[in-house]
């Protein structure tokens, strides 16, 4: 689908939808625990029905209804039940690293099947260590994927600087191992904040992980998921992050509801960035509220908040002065290479936009020209194509436009609705 935007965001207020990042974990820690948990989660993504869709495979119930999840956990005669379990992970990341350490603990004799570029994405790290604790994996790189074997209690390490979502899944894992395990993460570990927020969702449910120094956690065997019967998923910063963007580049403000001020996700830092950017940011109980302001450059160490870089460079790119975004070298194995692509979608629309090795330099100006650009089938591509043709002289067309699917699929509908902008298909 193509999309040409004739009138960008005129602001107004949006409730944040529910986040993806928090329902993987949701749906994972109900379909382990010992007892049915209702999740209040009123919007459903490609991604966040990957999981669920997981988790049928291995024997729970996952029904969508009454604008939320219900989860009848697994059966422990299905984890200990012969046969091979084809799990379809579709091109969510966060499914593929969470499930395959989880598979391995409960003993499942497992297929991965992935697609896009999910199966390029790196798993190395996590698939040694498995293979070390008593699984054995098919070579990383290929669709489908096998996991056989179960894990071994143990000793565990991980670099932290490829993917905490290796760190997760493991943290997911080895609690339903028979002996006592430690996780050690070496070097410094990048996306700190999703590991808080899997530490934070563990226990909820009733799951006891100790961190014995920086980065190295003590994890005792044979728990127990004790569910809390019914949980809410949060709002989502890093979607919300698209359109508080577009209330500081825009002329008029925009207001985010359904966020959590106290939220463990990284990606609320976005109402700090854009005040340092120079836009006015107001707090409610839970609203944010960004203003339009006189925007000059800064310099960006994304190591903690990598999703937000593309709409940060959006904001960048009409931002006084140049502005540096580093360590960012992990977005060149998303969806996309994402360093390469949120430059050639932003150069496309007139901004003066380069790459560095782990990162962008971008020179700001008054305003972009618009025109024609593509989403690289990649979600927030195209959302932050869609954010920065409020500073657009001439309309914005993304190509693909539909790939926002993958973690909103209502953005297109929001963006007329909710806040007054209007596009047609083209």
């Amino acid at each position: 689908m193509n999309v040409r935007i004739t009138k960008p965001i005129q602001g107004g207020t949006i409730r944040a939808i529910a986040s993806k990042s928090d329902a993987h974990r949701l749906l994972i820690c109900a379909a382990l625990a010992d007892g049915e948990t209702f999740l209040d989660c009123p919007e459903r993504s490609e991604d966040i029905d990957a999981t669920a869709r997981c988790l049928e495979a291995l024997g729970a119930a996952v029904r969508y209804e009454r604008n939320g999840f219900c989860v009848r956990p697994i059966r422990r005669m299905i984890m200990q039940a012969s046969g091979r379990r084809i799990l379809d992970c579709g091109e969510s990341g966060s499914t593929l690293r969470f499930m395959l350490p989880i598979c391995g603990a409960l003993g499942i004799n497992s297929l991965f099947n992935m697609s896009g570029r999910l199966p390029e994405r790196p798993l190395s790290g996590l698939c040694d260590e498995m293979a070390a604790h008593g699984c054995k994996l098919s070579e990383p790189g290929a669709s489908p994927m096998s996991c056989e074997g179960r894990l071994t209690s143990g000793s565990y390490a991980l670099p932290g600087n490829i993917s905490s979502q290796f760190i997760s899944g493991l943290l997911f894992a080895l609690p339903l191992l028979p002996g006592d395990s430690e996780l050690l993460v070496t070097g410094v570990l990048e996306s700190r904040p999703y590991v808080d927020m899997t530490l934070d969702k563990l226990r909820l449910f009733g799951v006891k992980i100790f961190e014995d120094k920086n980065n190295a956690f003590r994890i005792p065997g044979n728990q127990s998921f004790c569910s809390p019967e019914s949980v809410k998923v949060e709002g989502d910063w890093s979607n919300a992050a698209f359109w508080l963007a577009a209330g500081a580049m825009g002329q008029n403000g925009v207001s985010c509801t359904n966020l959590s001020l106290n939220s463990k996700q990284g990606d609320r830092a976005v109402a700090k960035l854009l005040s340092r950017f120079g836009a006015p940011v107001a707090y409610g109980d839970d609203f944010v509220t960004v203003l339009p302001g006189a925007l000059r450059a800064i310099e960006i160490d994304a190591g903690d908040t990598p999703d937000l870089v593309p709409i940060l460079a959006a904001v960048a790119s009409v931002s006084e002065g140049k502005t540096i975004i580093r360590n960012a070298g992990r977005l060149r194995i998303k969806e996309s290479d994402r360093l390469r692509t949120i430059a050639a979608t932003l150069s496309d629309l007139g901004a003066d936009v380069a790459q560095t090795e782990d990162g962008l330099c971008i020179e700001g100006k008054k305003e972009l020209c618009g025109g024609e650009t593509e989403s690289f089938g990649d979600h927030r591509i195209a959302m932050a194509a869609a954010a920065v043709s409020t500073v657009c002289r001439e309309p914005v067309t993304i190509k693909g436009a539909e790939a926002v699917d993958k973690s909103y699929p209502g953005f297109w509908s929001d963006f007329k609705t909710s806040l007054n902008g209007e596009w047609e298909q083209c």
